[in-house]
């Protein structure tokens, strides 16, 4: 099986199982209502903010637990840690662009929660494709990317996150005193995690003065 479609496979994976819920972990939607429910936050930007607080702690004991041995069973070979704290980046990129408004229904809003948590490799597998996004990604820039490539996107995405598993897991070192390697590796997670948060945030967020006309029906 060639890296592209290991990479295609990795990202539906994570897509389906980050977004609709897996194990453990509601589904993004859920997650998403616990916060939208809660008349204590004074704006969404006050949910998004707890939101990724929460999940970066969570990340940290996830990528403890994990980096201690296990399994997450992907349709890809990748370490456990990393396959877990990938679902809980993903899920909640997917729970901050609905409390945003957004349908997670949409093909560029998946393509958005792909391009969250792929951190800087989302720019390499943007340049794969002859798509200069500039220097970060913005929503402007990923909404001008043509519908028709949207699913070719997300198989570089996968394709990419692939082939920087090994950088990855030799950032978790030292993995020969297991209880070390867990905390370093919790804590490069819950880091990853808060940045995938910030992603998101600058992708789902709307413009000032922009109401999205998802925001009529989400309850």
């Amino acid at each position: 099986m060639d890296t592209e479609t290991r990479g295609g496979r990795l990202a539906t994976y994570l897509l389906e199982k980050g977004l609709a819920g897996a194990g453990p972990l509601s589904s993004a939607e859920d997650l998403a209502s616990e916060y939208l429910i809660d008349a204590s936050y004074g704006s969404d930007e006050a949910r998004v903010d707890a939101l990724i607080r929460r999940e970066t702690r969570k990340n940290f004991t996830t990528g403890f637990v994990t980096g201690l041995g296990g399994i997450v069973t992907f349709p890809v070979t990748i370490p456990a840690a990393l396959g877990a704290s990938w679902l809980i980046q993903a899920r909640m990129a997917g729970a901050i662009a609905r409390i945003y408004g957004h349908d997670l229904a949409s093909e560029r809003v998946r393509t958005k929660v792909l391009l969250s948590l792929a951190g800087d490799v989302a720019k390499e597998a943007m340049n794969d494709l002859g798509l200069k996004l500039g220097n970060k990604l913005t929503q402007r820039a990923v909404d001008q990317i043509p519908g028709r490539l949207l699913v070719e996107v997300n198989k570089r995405i996968g394709a990419r996150l692939l082939a920087n598993v090994g950088a990855r897991v030799l950032m978790k070192v030292p993995r020969a005193v297991p209880i070390l390697g867990g905390v370093v590796g919790g804590s490069l997670d819950a880091v990853v995690c808060r940045m995938t948060g910030r992603s998101a945030k600058t992708l789902f967020k709307p413009p000032a003065g922009e109401v999205l006309e998802a925001d009529v029906s989400r309850g």
